[in-house]
């Protein structure tokens, strides 16, 4: 009976060995038990705990709880983030390609006759020649000049080397590539909706829109990235 009266004291006082002790990992261990969202009731020797032991066992696991449902929030943050770079990084390829192909077309069509090209293709596309659009466009090719078409493909090129740039930096998740897009497309807006207002056009609205939509997206990716800092400075101190 003494011996036995004896544990369980040891067990209530917190003697080394029977009640807790630091695994190194910072980890509450008790009885060769990792504390986690269970409540010990029991250490060493299957020995109750004192009640004020088991309340700390009960603090410790919802802090546990606590913070594994934070670091799932954030896992799945990034994932979205990650996916939004992602979306965003493919959309500027895709504008380098369609340039890429532009600048290779008005090239080709520098010192040849883009009439005679232009009446070509609508004979392999079997368009209607008597349509507007093949009227109009007919009688517009006129006024282009081998220089005109030379410094559109230029332009064409460098324009798609800058969207490669952006994004391959975006897909990589670069934060420079980040801000690089933000300063570039907020430049091109002001532009692009000149433009729209002296000749509409759908398509014009459609990229207007999505560069928009880029814009604002970058910048609250930007804005979360710096409170998330702000937050973790804060938490440190």
């Amino acid at each position: 009976m003494d011996g036995h009266a004896a544990a369980q004291n040891a067990a209530g006082r917190g003697v080394p060995g029977d009640t807790g002790r630091d695994d190194g990992d910072g980890d509450l261990a008790l009885g060769g038990a990792r504390l986690g969202s269970t409540v010990l009731t029991k250490g060493k020797n299957d020995l109750p705990l004192a009640p004020e032991m088991q309340d700390q066992t009960r603090v410790r696991g919802r802090a546990d709880e606590r913070g594994a449902a934070s670091r799932v929030n954030t896992a799945l943050a990034r994932i979205g983030n990650q996916r939004g770079l992602l979306l965003v990084g493919l959309f500027k390829l895709s504008k380098a390609v369609f340039f890429t192909a532009v600048g290779a077309g008005a090239l080709h069509l520098v010192n040849r006759n883009i009439r005679s090209v232009l009446l070509h293709a609508v004979d392999v596309l079997r368009i209607d020649p008597e349509r507007h659009f093949v009227s109009v466009l007919l009688d517009h090719v006129g006024f282009i000049d081998p220089h005109e078409l030379r410094k559109a493909g230029i332009l064409s090129f460098l324009y798609a080397m800058v969207c490669v740039v952006e994004g391959t930096g975006l897909v990589l998740e670069r934060r420079w590539a980040e801000y690089f897009t933000v300063i570039l497309t907020a430049l091109g807006l002001p532009w692009e909706g000149f433009e729209l207002l002296v000749r509409f056009a759908a398509y014009k609205l459609v990229l207007l829109v999505i560069n928009f939509g880029v814009l604002v997206y970058l910048l609250w990716i930007l804005k979360k990235r710096r409170d998330e800092s702000h937050g973790g400075a804060a938490a440190t101190i």
